[in-house]
Order: structure tokens, then sequence, then C-alpha cells
């Protein structure tokens, strides 16, 4: 199967009083470029992330939005400085004595004196929260490989349509070329016996300057190339895997060989074709572009 670079994939995961959000998309790209946003609480976690990301794309621009939530009422946690209560509690005694005063102490008066008691956010455990943001990040990604599977699958319908296309283009040129010898040559002969009247034509001196003709509009290796581009190009969409890299560079030896031919082309109706035939190659590379 092939994969277009173009993708969506969201993933909700809720445990333990914490939900996490993650959204994929992305377009094409020559290489894979993550780019993502995130709290920065868990910016702890970027490399893992790319790397769990690399285990489900290989190419594209990619955005991934992460949002977090921490739902549990227990967030923060009351400390007691039993070292501070102490120090407190001796020298108000101390002062007491000195002074001549009640010693009238209660927990209640002591408890509000500073760092006494403080309150403080409870750490989270970050194993439990990679597994909980993994999972996430794994859902989100199933998803958005599907969605590449299944428009992956509707470019390699429409490029396999534009190849049935291209080959008839092909055929077509393979048909017309000696087609163009011999009407060039009934041309020459016709024109040498216009001007020549009665007198033998020189058929070694005619044979030459159709031979010449012959093989400057030749295009038969081109053709072999072209055809062998094509189907090329139908056994790797068959084989699937990632495989945008290959097409493309295959898709630009099909243009070359389309402007040769174009070049060689003393035909209307071959200069036509040829024109026409550069014009699907330019858009199936447009659709390669759109493959992992």
């Amino acid at each position: 199967m092939i994969k277009s670079m173009t993708g969506f994939g969201r993933c909700e995961v809720s445990e333990n009083n914490r939900k996490f959000t993650v959204e994929m998309k992305s377009v094409n790209h020559r290489y894979l470029d993550v780019n993502i946003k995130m709290p920065k609480k868990l910016n702890f976690f970027e490399s893992a992330i790319r790397a769990e990301l690399k285990n489900y794309i290989s190419r594209g621009k990619v955005d991934v939005f992460i949002t977090y939530e921490d739902l549990s009422e227990g967030q923060t946690a009351v400390r007691y400085n039993k070292e501070i209560a102490a120090e407190y509690l001796k020298y108000l005694r101390q002062m007491a004595e000195e002074f001549g005063l009640d010693d009238d102490i209660r927990v209640s008066t002591l408890s509000k004196y500073p760092e006494v008691l403080t309150m403080e956010e409870v750490g989270e455990d970050e194993d439990e929260l990679w597994q909980e943001l993994k999972k996430a990040i794994d859902g989100a990604a199933e998803m958005f490989v599907q969605t590449r599977i299944t428009e992956g699958e509707q470019l390699k319908n429409d490029l396999v349509d534009k190849l049935d296309g291209m080959l008839k283009l092909v055929d077509f040129i393979a048909e017309r070329s000696p087609q163009i010898v011999a009407e060039y040559r009934q041309k020459l002969e016709d024109k040498v016996k216009e001007l020549l009247g009665d007198n033998t034509v020189d058929e070694g001196r005619l044979l030459t300057e159709i031979t010449i003709f012959a093989d400057k509009i030749c295009v038969d290796e081109e053709i072999v190339r072209l055809r062998s581009h094509i189907e090329t190009t139908r056994n790797t969409l068959q084989e699937g895997g990632s495989i945008g890299r290959k097409l493309d560079f295959i898709a630009q030896e099909m243009n070359r060989e389309a402007n040769t031919t174009l070049s060689k082309a003393n035909d209307l109706s071959l200069s036509n074709c040829a024109i026409e035939l550069k014009t699907e190659i330019e858009k199936v590379r447009e659709q390669i572009q759109n493959i992992e």
C-alpha cells in the first residue's frame, strides 16, 4: 500500500484524573519535518514524542498539537516544617520567661507563623504521565496513518489511470513515426519527378535522403524507455511503501524522454501527441509529490 503525505489524526485519553488530547495534520514535504505545540509542562517528553512519531511517519511536514488537563482536586499538599515550628516554640518560650509573660502558645497560633505550614505542588509520576501521553499519541498517529492510506489508495488509482492514458499516447507515437517516413519518401519522390520530368530518379540518392530524415526523427529509443518507465511506475505503485522519491525520479526521466520526442517531431499530430504526453507526465509528477 502507498500513503499520501496529507493526513489528519486525533485522540483523547482520560485516565487518573488527567486528560490528553493530541491532534496531528500534515502536508507534503521533501523530508520529515515535525512541529510540536504543547504545554511547557510536557517539554521534557519532546524527544520521546519525536522518536515515537518516527515509528509511523517517514516523510511530510507534520504539525502536532497537544493539550493537557489535570482534573484532580489534590494538585497541592500541605507540608509541616517541624524544625521551623520548633525554632518558633523555643524562642516564644524564651520570651515568656525573660519578660514574665504567660505561656499561652497554642497549636492554632503556632501553625500561622511563616513557613510552619506550607503548600506545595504534588510531583507527577513521569512514567505514568508518559504512558498516558504515549497512548494519546499512538491513537492519533494510527488514525493519521489510516487517513494517509485511504488517500494513498485514491492517488494510486488515479495514477494508474493516467499511466494507461500515457501508454496510449506512446503507442500512437510508435505507430505514427514509420508513417511519417513513408509519407516523406512519397513526397520526396513526387517532388523529384516533378523537377526531373521523365528523367530517371536516382534511387540511391533518394534512399540516402530518406535515411537521413528517418534517423533525424527516429524516437525508437525514447519509446522503449518511456514504456519501461511507465511499467516501472506501475510496478512500484503495486509494491507500495515509501516510494515517493523513487517515483519522482522516474517521472523526471519520463519528462526528459518526452522532451526529446517533441524536439524530434516533424509532424503536427506527433507534436500534439508529445505535448499531451508532457502534460500528463506533469500531472503525474504533481500527484507523486503527495506520496510518502
